[in-house]
């Protein structure tokens, strides 16, 4: 399919606003035990044009240099996004490089479920000096006009 053909039947769109996130330490398994990474769960609500709730589950590292760790995570949100309702996961990779991230934080492909079937996109996360976290997310939708 040609990149005119593509556009045509997505919508390319920015959503931004804060969240609140609770993380909650949870056990290693028995394997990991003693590999000094991290395990929690996430308990998400957006605000603004994604209205939605996630739950999740991180895996982290923090190095002996500070300001530098890593983490992954998967996250399923639900929810409204610019007024469609539906599902999807997010997967994270991201680094903390000496005080400076490193952001990989996208839908996983085909996900998306009801009115947000289709969805990708990929998601900035900022957390403000005192630590409000905010989001921008550039995604795009199949087109739901005739």
């Amino acid at each position: 399919m040609r990149l005119t053909a593509l556009l045509a039947v997505a919508v390319l769109a920015s959503a931004a606003g804060p969240f609140d996130v609770k993380l909650a330490p949870q056990a290693l398994s028995d394997v990991a035990g003693g590999s000094g990474l991290g395990r929690m769960s996430l308990d998400k609500r957006f605000h603004g044009a994604l209205e939605a709730a996630s739950t999740g589950e991180m895996l982290s590292f923090r190095s002996a240099t500070p300001g530098s760790a890593g983490y992954v995570a998967m996250e399923t949100v639900r929810g409204t996004l610019d007024g469609r309702a539906g599902s999807f996961v997010l997967q994270h990779s991201s680094s903390l490089v000496r005080g400076e991230p490193v952001q990989s934080i996208t839908v996983v492909p085909d996900s998306g479920t009801d009115a947000l079937a289709g969805l990708a996109g990929r998601m900035v996360i900022e957390i403000a000096p005192g630590g409000a976290h905010s989001y921008r997310f550039d995604y795009s939708l199949p087109d739901a006009g005739p």
